[in-house]
C-alpha cells in the first residue's frame, strides 16, 4: 500500500471505521477508476503522484498541455475553471507533451511557463507521451475511450466514476462555452 494510502487508510479509523491492509486498498481502488490507479511524477519534480486519491469521487478535466504553443494561453482559461469549481468537486490534470514538438526540452521551462507566467495550481504532471503505444497510461485509457490528441490542449472531461464523457479540441475555451456547461452538467 502506497504512504498516501496508507494515511487515508488511517485517517478512516478516526471517524470510528476500521479500514487496514487489502481491504482498504481495495476500497481505495473501488472508488478510483481504474483510469487513474496510476502514479505519476509532478512536473519538475522528482516526487510522484498517486492520482486515485487526487481524483477519487471528482469529476476530472485532463488535458494535454504544451508552453510554445499558440493555445498556451488556455492555461490562463484552465486556472479559472478550476478555482471555479474546485470547490465543487473539479480538478484538472496538466499533461506536458511535445507530441507535436511544441514543448520545452527543460521541464524547469516548462514549469516555469505553468507557474510564473499562468499561475497555474492545479496539478501538472511530468512531461509525458501522450499518443501512440508508448503514451502514458492515463492517456493510452482516454484513447482508447475517445480518440488520441490531435493537437495540444485536447480536454478530457471525465465523471466521477471514471466515464470518458467528452473529448474536446485545442479550440475549445475553458470559459464560458460548450467545455464550461459539460463540467456544470458533470459536477450535478
Amino acid at each position: 500500500m502506497s504512504p498516501v494510502r496508507l494515511i487515508l487508510a488511517f485517517a478512516l479509523t478516526l471517524g470510528g471505521l476500521f479500514a487496514w491492509g487489502p481491504a482498504a486498498a481495495d476500497a481505495d481502488n473501488a472508488a478510483c477508476p481504474a483510469l487513474f490507479q496510476h502514479e505519476v511524477r509532478k512536473l519538475h519534480s522528482k516526487d510522484d503522484v498517486d492520482l486515485c486519491p487526487l481524483t477519487a469521487g471528482k469529476v476530472v478535466l485532463v488535458v494535454n498541455t504544451a508552453s510554445q504553443c499558440g493555445f498556451t494561453p488556455q492555461f490562463k482559461g484552465l486556472e479559472a475553471l478550476y478555482k471555479a469549481y474546485r470547490d465543487e468537486g473539479l480538478v484538472v490534470l496538466g499533461f506536458p507533451s511535445d507530441a507535436f514538438r511544441q514543448e520545452l526540452d527543460d521541464e524547469g521551462a516548462t514549469a516555469k511557463v505553468c507557474y510564473v507566467n499562468y499561475g497555474v495550481t492545479f496539478p501538472m504532471m511530468a512531461t509525458s507521451r501522450v499518443r501512440g503505444a508508448e503514451a502514458n497510461p492515463v492517456f493510452q485509457a482516454l484513447n482508447r475511450a475517445a480518440g488520441e490528441p490531435e493537437w495540444n490542449f485536447n480536454k478530457y472531461l471525465v465523471s466521477r466514476d471514471g466515464e470518458v464523457l467528452r473529448h474536446f479540441p485545442s479550440s475549445a475555451k475553458p470559459r464560458g462555452g460548450e467545455l464550461e456547461a459539460a463540467v456544470q452538467a458533470a459536477l450535478r
